[in-house]
């Protein structure tokens, strides 16, 4: 009976370490697939969060818009319809103090070249030296006439595109003569964008380094209102530069403070005169946004 025994515990024996070393390999085979698992999720993690860099320069620009001084001509029918509602409101308004003191006064004058005139009738007007309506109209026309208007056309200062005080009566834009590349171009004042900045405060950036001081604007936004992009040549374009992308943002000028001397890198144009000084491409995106108004 030993016999039997012995062999039945060798069995048994031989069967539990072969258990254990499946359980053992096993386990060593599950935990080399999580590590890996791990090191794919990193790694794609980090190609996701390290994205190469835009070949695109970034630019912002301001388009400073300085608005009508003074208001505008009238046109003809602009005329006609003006003396219409003048004709209207005369039929159906009512009569003023100052008309119905002139009737007062020539009921009081009648009264007074009448026969049967009695000084007691007046009152306590009787005896006090009037101030008739008349009078008040007399001296308020000598008033009138010592009265010198400005003039609504400065022909040298109109012909004058450095002078900000030209062409009241309509809206003008700024226009700088900036470098780009070998070639000086009549651009909207724009700057590169620089890292940790907006977009917006890009473009302020490029309004403050002009040359002329003391240009105020209220910036219309924190969006652009348009943008212009172009190729660099074949010849000069690389790996991480292709083109350049230009961001507009419209600013309107709310105080030029003292003025400035003039400066001929310096325009101000009405939106009819942009074309002889922008590129047909640039000027297409630029007359989207600027409004004559």
């Amino acid at each position: 009976m030993a016999a039997p025994c012995r062999r039945m515990a060798s069995v048994t024996l031989l069967y539990f370490r072969s258990c254990f070393r499946r359980t053992a390999v096993g386990s060593a085979g599950v935990r080399q697939l999580s590590t890996t698992s791990v090191c794919g999720v990193t790694l794609q993690t980090k190609s996701r969060t390290e994205k190469p860099p835009s070949p695109w320069t970034l630019m912002a620009a301001v388009c400073l818009q300085r608005l009508p001084v003074i208001s505008a001509d009238c046109s003809p029918v602009e005329q006609r319809f003006r003396q219409m509602l003048q004709q209207m409101e005369l039929e159906k308004s009512l009569v003023s103090e100052h008309e119905l003191r002139l009737l007062e006064d020539a009921e009081r004058l009648s009264r007074k070249q009448a026969d049967d005139y009695d000084s007691d009738d007046e009152g306590s007007h009787g005896d006090q030296d009037i101030v008739l309506a008349q009078d008040l109209e007399d001296s308020w026309e000598q008033k009138l006439q010592t009265f010198q208007p400005g003039l609504r056309v400065n022909a040298d200062a109109d012909e004058d595109l450095t002078s900000l005080e030209r062409c009241l009566a309509d809206p003008l834009v700024l226009v700088a003569e900036q470098q780009v590349g070998g070639d000086k171009l009549w651009l909207l004042p724009q700057t590169q964008w620089q890292e940790g900045e907006t977009l917006r405060q890009t473009a302020e950036r490029a309004l403050n380094s002009l040359p002329a001081a003391g240009l105020k604007a209220t910036f219309l936004g924190n969006a652009p209102c348009g943008v212009y992009k172009y190729k660099l040549p074949k010849a000069a374009r690389t790996e991480s530069t292709v083109g350049t992308k230009v961001f507009f943002f419209k600013a309107i000028l709310s105080d030029s403070g003292a003025p400035a001397a003039p400066s001929a890198s310096l325009l101000w144009a009405k939106k009819s005169e942009l074309q002889r000084y922008l590129k047909p491409a640039y000027m297409m995106k630029v007359d989207r946004f600027v409004l004559a108004l």
